[in-house]
């Protein structure tokens, strides 16, 4: 055999463009932020500072994972002098990249030039403990910042012995322990600094922020509440970013009377709380303590006054009344008027005064047009508490909480608007409590019953269930049921259409996944007891359910389809696929006019499970019963896919279900 020469230079261009190819295929996507890194280095050059910096922000706005960029970035922020952004930059990258000690000390130096002694002082701890060449810098930095905190720590101690129990000595005491992470002697001396001088509540927002960070979570939030009520405005401010993002519970604000008794503003947002649970026993011995323990309280002794009143206690709420009269709130006094029937107070407005300023249901409904809802809601419970009675304001708190994503607050107030007498207003209350409580209910019943007439079989087919769904993890609910898929007449001569009548009640037990764009998934398993022969067989089913539907609002055209993919192990482990469509006219609100296109195919290609069919329908619907009801009758023309065999059926069907509530 000849042998064959092969040219070098041939083969080694040919492995370089193998080379070249597997190194494209495998190179990683280009970096999303290489244009504005490119250009944030060319600014930096140049001495653009201002022009560096938003690139570097729009770099990591494109790639935020990488620290890199938000050092380079710290970096740009010194040499323009603003340090503060500069310690956020570090401390973020120092986040990504816990191991980078460069960037951890650069932060630390920073929070310590910005008075953050104590986050200086626990990442200097930190490096110093890891070793490496930044230990001994860390180390020396450490002792600069902790040997002072140290010594003054032991300075107030013994001033505090001497007879120095002031507000000075417990709050320099508490600030440096706090500072050196001694939590429980700064929690200890924060309380004891508060107490002395309960008007300075700034030191409640401190003693918040060291039991938050101790764990005792109920204890931080009962003194952040209690800031963030009453007292200094900047207190409050401070106290109201550091709570949940929530409204407070009942619990919570019970805690934080407990440790702020004489705190006017908490008790009486407490007592009004209570009010709209339809708690008005606690109520009312919240709205007594306010107006024993602050009587120039008018608004508590007006409300106290009204509730006694309207429970019939007409002596017990006069005294209340006549305080109200005798002070000089003439709005409140004129609404005690109001109630006893006594001429109102008036009075003339000279032309030199300026015209009223909005009330709080004016800015309310001002706040919700601009789409600033957590403005809305405090000005709608201050409108609610000069007017406690007025279930419009009620039924505007609830719309709003539920937009909020509150919905265990606005269920409350749906319950108090259903109470109307006005019935538009007691309807929506209706309305609105009925769909937050069945989407908040943690286990929840569901029964449907859909008995069909067929003339093409000659017999009455009947399919039901009985469901019950454990609701407190929505992405996966467990549940069990009870299903009945039978007729009257059992098997139907040869073809026994399976798909039709199972002839057995099924016991199961399974889980369904919460719908997403219209699908759920779902599975089951459990025994069918055949109430014609008494067997038992072990059921296995489950797969997706999905419904897609477009209605007019009022007269119009709709489509809907639903479409299921089953397993089901009786049916020989068969996966069947089923489409129902429907497309027409809804001529009223209770009569539609459509045709159908159904489709069933399954995977083993067997005769009955594989058929289309076709026809015009009816169904009448929102039939005045509890639950939903609807009466559907169709006329279809269909073929067998296999076999080619037609086939003619008129079908009456009546739906029936409800949910538990």
């Amino acid at each position: 055999m000849e042998a064959r020469h092969y040219d070098t230079k041939v083969i080694q261009r040919a492995v370089w463009v193998i080379l070249l190819g597997v190194t494209a295929y495998v190179q990683a996507p280009p970096d999303p932020a290489y244009e504005s890194l490119d250009k944030a280095y060319a600014a930096l050059r140049a001495r653009s500072y201002d022009e560096a910096i938003a690139l570097f922000e729009k770099a990591i706005a494109l790639s935020p994972k990488r620290a890199d960029i938000r050092k380079d970035l710290a970096y740009t922020y010194i040499k323009v002098g603003e340090n503060e952004p500069a310690r956020d930059q570090f401390r973020a990258a120092m986040d990504l990249d816990p191991a980078d000690t460069q960037v951890a000390m650069e932060f630390a130096f920073l929070a310590y030039e910005t008075k953050q002694q104590a986050e200086a002082r626990r990442v200097f701890d930190r490096v110093r403990k890891l070793g490496g060449p930044s230990a001994t810098t860390a180390e020396k930095a450490f002792q600069n910042i902790d040997g002072p905190l140290a010594a003054g720590i032991e300075r107030w101690q013994k001033a505090i012995a001497m007879g120095g129990d002031n507000f000075s000595a417990h709050f320099e005491l508490a600030t440096l322990a706090e500072q050196r992470d001694e939590l429980p002697l700064a929690a200890e001396h924060y309380q004891k600094a508060w107490l002395i001088l309960p008007d300075r509540r700034s030191v409640l927002v401190d003693l918040g922020r060291v039991w938050k960070a101790m764990d005792r979570t109920d204890d931080a939030i009962a003194a952040l509440l209690a800031a963030s009520r009453g007292g200094e405005p900047r207190a409050a401010e401070m106290a109201r970013a550091l709570l949940p993002d929530r409204y407070p519970y009942v619990p919570e604000f019970q805690v934080a009377l407990e440790l702020d008794p004489a705190n006017v503003e908490l008790r009486r947002e407490l007592a009004y709380l209570l009010l709209r649970m339809d708690r008005q026993v606690e109520a009312e011995e919240q709205f007594g303590i306010l107006v024993k323990e602050a009587p120039d309280d008018l608004l508590a002794a007006t409300q106290l006054g009204f509730l006694l009143y309207g429970r019939g206690e007409k002596d017990a709420a006069q005294p209340l009344f006549d305080r109200v009269l005798a002070g000089d709130d003439d709005e409140l006094a004129n609404r005690v008027r109001a109630v006893l029937r006594l001429p109102q107070k008036l009075h003339a407005r000279t032309e030199s005064q300026a015209p009223p300023a909005p009330d709080a249901n004016v800015m309310a409904e001002r706040s919700m047009q601009a789409g600033y809802m957590k403005d809305a809601l405090k000005y709608l419970q201050i409108a609610h508490e000069s007017d406690p009675g007025d279930f419009d304001i009620m039924l505007k708190l609830a719309r709003t909480l539920n937009i909020l994503h509150d919905d265990r607050e606005a269920m409350r107030w749906f319950d108090l608007v259903r109470r109307s007498t006005d019935p538009q207003l007691a309807a929506e209350g209706a309305k609105g409590y009925r769909s937050l409580h069945e989407s908040n209910q943690l286990f929840r019943i569901t029964v449907w019953f859909y008995p069909i007439l067929s003339t093409r079989w000659h017999d009455l087919f009947a399919y039901g269930q009985a469901k019950t769904e454990y609701r407190k993890y929505r992405w996966l609910m467990p549940y069990v049921s009870i299903r009945f898929i039978g007729d009257t007449r059992g098997p139907i001569g040869i073809v026994s259409p399976e798909y039709l009548s199972e002839s057995s009640f099924i016991l199961a037990g399974g889980v369904r996944t919460e719908q997403y764009h219209g699908m759920t998934g779902w599975f089951e398993a459990g025994s069918a007891m055949s109430y014609a022969t008494g067997h038992m067989l072990p059921d296995y089913r489950g797969g997706f359910s999905g419904q897609w539907r477009k209605m007019p609002e009022g007269a119009g055209f709709f489509a809907d389809t639903s479409a299921d993919a089953i397993y089901v192990s009786r049916f020989g482990k068969d996966f069947l696929l089923y489409d129902q469509s429907r497309a027409g006219y809804v001529a009223s609100r209770h009569l539609q006019l459509y045709w159908n296109g159904n489709l069933t195919v399954d995977a083993k290609s067997q005769a009955w499970a594989n058929f289309v069919e076709t026809g015009p329908g009816v169904r009448i619907q929102r039939i005045p019963v509890p639950g939903s009801m609807w009466v559907s009758a169709d006329v279809l023309r269909g073929m067998y896919l296999t076999t080619h065999a037609v086939f003619s059926d008129i079908r009456v069907g009546v739906w029936y279900a409800f949910t538990s509530r």
